[in-house]
């Protein structure tokens, strides 16, 4: 897909979470081009974009672009994305390492049995690390009038999440509006990814996503890592 001379996208999705490879042009990425191209009424339409770059800590490196212009750390489904493509479109061998400049992760694509394999790395719950101002472990936080209880997990990116009875049907609560505030809530330095949940049974978890730069999205790998974790 070509975008007005200025570049060329390739575009995928991950159990819907939908991404944009930017594959180079004329013109370098910037803030204000990414929110253009990541506009679903006026642009292309994605949950970020992927940008390629030069790296000797892995085989290949990663930026990843939020669709707001910011920059994501980690990305699970846009890793699967652009570890596939760079084995489709750039001969990369089926299994390398990809710096996202925060971390390094391996990857193995299958493309006969169309599958990816990230290596999402360790959960932290230090504070320090995930950053968050202070300890979040079934912590009461007042959002909106509702208390909300939370805990913070960093899977190389920030992520708050609130636990639900099996009985509730988390789409009856406005877990939108509650995510939009915490995303930006000032215990968090970095903005966060916030997940509400309920652990179904032993082996199933259900729940909605608010990611940060990006809002409601339909999937995120490293989301649902971190509430495994």
């Amino acid at each position: 897909m070509k975008t007005r001379d200025r570049g060329m996208l390739w575009k995928a999705h991950g159990l819907g979470n939908d991404y944009l490879v930017w594959e180079g042009g004329e013109e370098e990425l910037s803030p204000h081009m990414v929110r253009q191209l990541c506009d679903r009424h006026h642009g292309v339409g994605g949950d970020g974009i992927l940008e390629p770059w030069s790296t000797d800590r892995a085989d290949c490196g990663l930026r990843i672009w939020n669709p707001d212009g910011s920059h994501a750390e980690k990305s699970g489904n846009g890793l699967r994305i652009f570890a596939w493509w760079q084995v489709l479109c750039r001969g990369m061998k089926e299994k390398h390492s990809i710096d996202t400049g925060t971390d390094v992760v391996q990857a193995e694509v299958s493309l006969e049995r169309g599958l990816v394999r990230i290596a999402m790395g360790r959960a932290s719950f230090q504070p320090e690390k995930i950053p968050v101002t202070q300890e979040l472990w079934n912590s009461p936080v007042n959002i909106d009038g509702t208390v909300l209880n939370l805990w913070s997990v960093g899977m190389g990116n920030p992520h708050c999440i609130s636990f639900f009875a099996k009985t509730q049907d988390l789409d009856a609560l406005p877990w939108r509006e509650w995510g939009s505030q915490l995303e930006v809530h000032p215990l968090f330095p970095n903005r966060s990814n916030v997940q509400f949940a309920k652990v179904v049974d032993r082996s199933t978890i259900e729940l909605r996503i608010w990611e940060r730069g990006a809002g409601e999205t339909y999937a995120s790998g490293s989301s649902s890592c971190a509430v495994v974790a």
